[in-house]
């Protein structure tokens, strides 16, 4: 497969093209045009097929996309045909719950550690997996393989800890501390993830939404 570069605005569309294959997949569909795929995904054809070719193309003209193909190729891309442990940093609700999506797993995401600062957690599992306290963090990295370190602490300790994972090897953060990362390693790959954006996003849209139903009504009338 031939890899160019690649925006991110069409990295961020691989994951929804997979989704989408995932279910076509599972209904036994064998192929797909991309026309359909597009209707599918709100999207136009000629950005379907901009979108595959970034990475070579997948299709055959007048046959269109092979599904099963598809799928295991955006797989590939998303280096889902690889196995990634996790550690998690802070066992409040937010890391417990996303050590309890068990969906991770079936995506190759495998959390593997969780480690919290609180005495009254030391020991307790989650899913099977125990918390650790911080003080066990070195030793347990040079024991294990942890490609992805999640942050879900608050964000007045997420630079030292982001830091001193980086220092541990950790090549990879996925950050849902509300701040900013300041990296000494500026070659690490953060991923942030800011929860309330989506949730203003949509109280943007239906505020519009009322805006819009108002100046109708009063057309009418």
């Amino acid at each position: 497969m031939e890899f160019r570069r690649v925006s991110e605005a069409v990295i961020r569309r691989m994951p929804k093209y997979y989704r989408q294959l995932t279910v076509l997949r599972d209904q036994g569909m064998e192929r797909i045009s991309s026309g359909r795929l597009a209707q599918m995904m709100r999207l136009n054809a000629s950005q379907v097929r901009q979108d595959f070719n970034c990475f070579g193309g997948f299709g055959q003209q007048g046959y269109g996309y092979n599904v099963k193909y598809l799928y295991e190729e955006i797989g590939k891309i998303l280096g889902l045909n690889e196995r990634h442990n996790i550690i998690v940093m802070g066992a409040g609700n937010l890391g417990q719950a996303l050590t309890n999506y068990v969906k991770f797993e079936k995506l190759g995401f495998v959390i593997i550690g969780l480690f919290d600062v609180n005495p009254a957690l030391d020991g307790v599992t989650v899913r099977g997996i125990k918390i650790r306290m911080l003080d066990e963090l070195e030793s347990f990295c040079e024991e294990n393989q942890v490609d992805i370190a999640a942050l879900t602490m608050p964000k007045e300790k997420a630079d030292a800890i982001a830091n001193r994972l980086v220092g541990l090897g950790i090549r990879a953060i996925w950050n849902f501390a509300h701040v900013d990362l300041e990296l000494i390693d500026k070659n690490v790959v953060v991923e942030n993830v800011h929860l309330s954006d989506s949730l203003m996003q949509l109280s943007y849209n239906i505020v519009r939404n009322k805006k819009q139903k108002k100046t109708a009504t009063e057309k009418v009338l």
